[in-house]
């Protein structure tokens, strides 16, 4: 898949813009703060109906303004496809093939993008907060199920938590609603659960021997999701809910002492182990990186094997994070295979050919203007 065409109003610092791409390489140079990173990440808002930088959606539109508009002109495997997000101050509106969308995640996921950053890099020293974020993004691309499911599991846990929060302090109480609760709860924990682990079971399927070539054959890398000990991929329905009925009972009384719900899939991680060690710990700085790009590699094959087309990859500013090699080795990865956006504030110093074949886009002070090539 690829986008076409890219067309702003009223987003971030840009009050109109309109730009069609290569469906090959992209590459927007520029001085900071100038607006390139916000043309990337109104690729990323048009497919995911959110920002990466932000959670506060009046960000997106620019100052003084009541509504931010983004278009794009999107070619799928099936044809073409046109599809539209208005952001306002009352929320979003989404359109495919000018259709409205009762809900946005039956939107999500008609365009596929995968993003990395520079905070990417952190995915594996940062917070189990910012894997929990990795895993519910990638995912919901690939499965609206999963979105729906995820968003019914977040307002159960806020209702659960309510009740717990009402009760703080009491050593037992009785309350109808809250067993009504939990007992959603735990169905729809379950079924995160189970796609987490069908989903890292893909990822690890392509992330070990991607991680195996950049380290040279020298490094083995296994990725796992850290959940309750008790939990496994092959249990089950009925069995995963008993265990976790089982162990929300036990921790009952530590809930009501803390007012909020212990045990569940937003608590839980994933981890890293090269070659037998926590690469979380005990890894070095190169070795975070080379994992961090493995994953974001190993996500281009999962969504080609599981939407039956590539995603287009989107490059913010993190060719300079990498070093030679890693850098050889992504764009050796993606050349002809991917339609990719890459932001940068030079591309001295970048030998590779497919930069050299790139679309080329100056960005300054929100003016972005196209050359035919570096």
């Amino acid at each position: 898949m690829h986008i076409d065409r890219l067309a702003l109003k009223d987003y971030r610092n840009y009050a109109s813009l309109d730009l069609s791409f290569s469906p090959h390489i992209n590459v927007f140079i520029g001085e900071n703060a100038q607006g390139k990173t916000n043309v990337m990440e109104a690729i990323y808002v048009l497919a995911m109906a959110k920002s990466h930088r932000t959670s506060n959606d009046r960000e997106l539109i620019r100052w003084g303004q009541e509504y931010g508009k983004i278009e794009g002109d999107v070619e799928r495997k099936y044809g073409h496809l046109p599809i539209e997000l208005v952001i306002s101050k009352k929320g979003k509106k989404a359109r495919v093939n000018h259709i409205e969308q009762n809900r946005l995640s039956l939107y999500i996921g008609q365009v596929n993008v995968v993003m990395f950053a520079p905070e990417d890099l952190n995915l594996v020293k940062g917070s189990p907060q910012v894997r929990r974020r990795f895993l519910d993004m990638e995912i919901g691309q690939i499965s609206p199920v999963y979105l729906h499911d995820l968003l019914h599991y977040q307002k159960l846990l806020k209702q659960r938590n309510a009740i717990l929060k009402d009760n703080r302090g009491k050593r037992q109480f009785e309350d109808v609603m809250f067993d009504v609760y939990t007992e959603q709860f735990v169905d729809k924990a379950v079924q995160i659960i189970k796609k987490r682990y069908y989903f890292l079971e893909l990822l690890q399927k392509w992330a070990g021997p991607i991680h195996h070539g950049i380290s040279r054959g020298l490094e083995n890398l296994e990725v796992s999701y850290s959940t309750l000990k008790e939990l496994s991929p092959g249990q089950t329905d009925d069995e995963m809910k008993e265990i976790l009925m089982s162990k929300l009972a036990e921790v009952k009384t530590r809930e009501l002492d803390r007012g909020i719900t212990l045990i569940g899939p937003h608590r839980d991680d994933l981890t890293f182990t090269v070659n037998g060690y926590d690469i979380q710990t005990y890894g070095s700085q190169g070795q975070q990186r080379t994992t961090a790009l493995s994953l974001k590699l190993a996500e281009i094959e999962l969504v080609r094997q599981e939407v039956g087309e590539a995603p287009i990859l989107l490059l913010d500013d993190v060719l300079s994070e990498l070093d030679d090699y890693r850098q050889s080795h992504l764009l050796n990865t993606i050349q002809g295979q991917v339609q990719t956006f890459v932001t940068t504030t030079t591309v001295a110093g970048i030998e590779h050919e497919t930069i050299r074949q790139a679309a080329i886009y100056e960005v300054e002070d929100g003016t972005v203007t196209r050359r035919d090539n570096v």
